[in-house]
């Protein structure tokens, strides 16, 4: 076991990772942050995008022991808890979350474009978020996203004109 610190979600965090546990692993199985998704495990689809170091990364194509002293950001990172960012918000608005898997990915890699290009250009979306696929195919969706969001148009959910699920009597 190897000792390994860094930070995650703006949090001082430490495990003992095995030398061949990949950053996934280790945020999955030994820090219980489970929003990252396994899939693939050969970084084709970009369910596990993370942030490391300022930079968007498949985790599971990184070795945890290549964190250690680093910076990570995970979907779990992107709003306090108990709320939701705007761009998470926008994804719910705007009917990009189906099946859910490669939501995760998506919000990191929509959220790193933002950051890079406020105000980005339906060719540059389709860019930003091109290395994560959607098995339900709700890219459309996921675009209007993140344009909603670059124009400061995302709706509260209370407001949004959605069906709302049924309430237990």
């Amino acid at each position: 076991m190897i000792p390994i610190t860094l930070r995650l979600n703006a949090q001082a965090r430490a495990a003992s990772v095995e030398p061949h546990h990949t950053l996934l692993d280790v945020l999955r199985d030994d820090l219980h942050l489970t929003g990252t998704k396994e899939c693939c495990l050969v970084g084709e689809c970009g369910a596990c995008t993370v942030r490391l170091n300022g930079r968007i990364v498949d985790s599971c194509l990184v070795l945890a022991v290549e964190a250690d002293g680093g910076e990570v950001e995970t979907v779990e990172g992107l709003a306090e808890i108990g709320r939701l960012a705007p761009l998470q918000q926008a994804f719910l608005t705007r009917g990009a979350v189906q099946c859910g898997f490669c939501i995760p990915g998506q919000l990191m890699a929509a959220d790193d474009l933002l950051r890079r290009v406020p105000q980005p250009t339906r060719p540059e979306i389709e860019e930003g978020i091109a290395g994560n696929l959607c098995r339900c195919g709700c890219y459309y969706q996921i675009i209007a996203a993140v344009e909603a969001t670059a124009a400061g148009a995302v709706i509260p959910a209370e407001r949004a004109d959605l069906p709302q699920p049924p309430v237990d009597q």
